[in-house]
């Protein structure tokens, strides 16, 4: 806007400027018009003045016809002087207009590069604003899949966690199974061990009767025949015959005692198959019990029955913390199914069994 302005400012000047010679020019024709004008004038009267002595003075008379053809020139010359201002202040007037035109473009130009430039640094601040938002945008998104990067490394390890933990589970599950079926091997084994001792013995016995009895037949033979020398003896050979039937006595005893412990072997193997069993339930259940350390030195005491199979049939508590019990009662029926042995006798103790759970 200073531009314009100060082109106006010079073109005034110009103006002024260019209007001073045409005034001194016409100033300076009405000065010398005024001075013939005077000078041409007859000052003469009747009444002539009395002439000082030693001095005379000459009067020259002035055609009246060249001071009107002077003073006919000189308005000419005037008139165009005029029409040359005229048209000088015409040509001005043009080039003051084509200079306001100019201005007035010039201002336009600029207004239309002012109005461009704000564009531009509208459209500049619009794009700004956008990669501003773009980059917010772009940030916040980085943000979201670090945090879902980093969630899934997370599930990931829980994954990993948990499979390792089924690994091992299912490795002290296999080699739970593989103790028991040694111990299964080794009680076949010794039962085995234990009927081949019964045969043997009842062997010994077979045949220590049957050598009695030849020995009795021998004795009842050489008694007859010798009866009389025999009599003698005869009361030996009863004596002889009492302590063989008492060693006989001792013989069946001693089969029936082991009998006996082989009966109670057996018990205890069941007894300890079923403690050992009871310990693997509460393991499952402990590692599926979720409680709060308010129940640490708690116990729940429950009843399980369960099919053949191991499947959860009922769980009731009988006593116990009421929250550690509910708890408990969550985690035996996540379980849902629990291992069972081969053994008969094993799965129907099992099937109807009691376990107190604490909080590790």
């Amino acid at each position: 806007m200073n531009e314009p302005s100060n082109r106006d400012q010079t073109t005034k000047s110009k103006k002024k400027d260019s209007l001073v010679p045409a005034l001194v020019i016409s100033g300076g024709l009405h000065v010398l018009l005024v001075i013939v004008l005077l000078w041409g004038a007859d000052f003469s009267s009747d009444t002539k003045p009395t002439p000082k002595a030693g001095r005379s003075i000459e009067a020259t008379v002035i055609d009246p016809a060249v001071v009107n053809a002077q003073a006919q020139k000189i308005r000419e010359q005037r008139n165009q002087a005029k029409r040359e201002e005229a048209e000088r202040l015409k040509r001005l007037e043009q080039q003051a207009k084509q200079l306001e035109k100019q201005r007035e473009q010039e201002e336009q130009r600029l207004r239309e590069v002012k109005r461009k430039k704000l564009e531009v640094e509208r459209q500049a601040r619009e794009e700004q604003k956008q990669i501003a938002e773009q980059q917010a945008k772009a940030k916040e998104q980085a943000r979201i899949a670090k945090k879902e990067a980093e969630q899934a490394e997370r599930d990931r390890q829980r994954k990993l966690e948990e499979k390792r933990e089924a690994e091992l589970a299912a490795e002290k599950a296999e080699k739970a199974r593989q103790e028991k079926r040694a111990a299964e091997r080794k009680a076949e084994e010794e039962a085995k061990k234990a009927e081949a001792e019964r045969q043997r013995k009842l062997e010994e016995k077979r045949k220590a009767e049957e050598q009695a009895l030849k020995e009795a037949e021998q004795a009842r033979k050489e008694a007859e025949q010798a009866r009389k020398e025999a009599e003698r003896r005869a009361e030996e050979a009863k004596r002889q015959q009492r302590e063989q039937e008492a060693a006989l006595n001792d013989l069946f005893s001693g089969l029936e005692s082991e009998a006996s412990q082989r009966q109670s072997a057996r018990g205890q193997f069941v007894e300890d198959e079923v403690a050992r069993y009871g310990a693997i339930f509460e393991q499952m259940i402990q590692q599926r019990l979720i409680v709060d350390d308010g129940l640490s030195g708690q116990e729940c005491v429950v009843n399980m029955r369960l099919s053949p199979t191991g499947l959860l049939l009922n769980v009731e508590q009988k006593a116990g913390n009421t929250r550690l019990c509910r708890a408990t009662k969550t985690a035996v029926a996540s379980v849902s199914q629990f291992p069972m042995p081969d053994d008969g006798d094993i799965i129907a103790k099992l099937r109807d069994i009691e376990l107190t759970v604490r909080p590790n």
